[in-house]
C-alpha cells in the first residue's frame, strides 16, 4: 500500500481518488474540507445538500427533478445511518459500481471500484465517520430524492468524500 499524502495534499488526492468513482449521470462524488470550526454531522448533512443540488442541475436529471430542492439539512441528518468503518470501502464501492436498479449491471468494474473505494477509505484514515441514507438493519433506504438514490459520506473531522448514485425506473 502506498504511503499516505502529506495533509496538506490529502484534499488533492482524495478528491483524484474520488473523481476515479465518478460516472456520468449516475454517480455524482464531492470533497472538502470543512470551513466551520468542529464540524459535525449537520456541517456534513450541507456538503451533501450541495451534491444533491449539483446532481439535480445535471442536464440529464432535470427532467426527472425539475422542481427538486433538496431537504434541508434538519431533514438530512435525519436520513442518515451510520455505517461500521469496515464497511464503508466496500459500501463506496458497490454504491460507485452497480446499479441500482440492476445490480448485474456495472458503472465500474468490481476492480476499479474496489481499488479507489479503498484508497479513499485509507485516506479519511480509520476515525472517519461514515454515513449513508440506507437503514442496514432493515435494509430499507431513506430516498433523498424523489428518484432512487444511495449515499455513502465520510468525514474525518477536517475533509469530507461524498458519493452518490441515482436511478430512474
Amino acid at each position: 500500500m502506498a504511503p499516505l499524502p502529506e495533509p496538506a495534499e490529502l484534499l488533492d488526492h482524495l478528491a483524484a481518488n474520488l473523481s476515479e468513482l465518478s460516472t456520468p449521470m449516475r454517480v455524482f462524488v464531492a470533497a472538502g474540507r470543512f470551513t466551520e470550526a468542529d464540524p459535525d454531522l449537520p456541517e456534513l448533512a450541507a456538503r451533501i445538500r450541495e451534491l444533491l443540488a449539483t446532481a439535480a442541475a445535471d442536464e440529464a436529471w432535470q427532467r426527472f427533478l425539475p422542481t427538486y430542492t433538496p431537504p434541508p439539512v434538519p431533514q438530512l441528518c435525519a436520513a442518515l445511518e451510520p455505517v461500521e468503518s469496515h464497511n464503508a470501502a466496500p459500501f463506496l464501492a458497490q454504491v460507485a459500481g452497480a446499479d441500482l436498479l440492476w445490480p448485474s449491471h456495472r458503472h465500474l468494474s468490481a476492480e476499479v471500484a474496489e481499488r479507489a473505494a479503498h484508497r479513499v477509505v485509507s485516506l479519511l484514515g480509520p476515525e472517519c465517520t461514515w454515513w449513508t441514507n440506507h437503514d442496514t438493519e432493515c435494509g430499507a433506504v431513506n430516498g433523498l430524492t424523489p428518484v432512487f438514490d444511495s449515499l455513502l459520506a465520510g468525514t474525518d473531522g477536517e475533509h469530507y468524500a461524498l458519493a452518490l448514485q441515482l436511478a430512474d425506473d
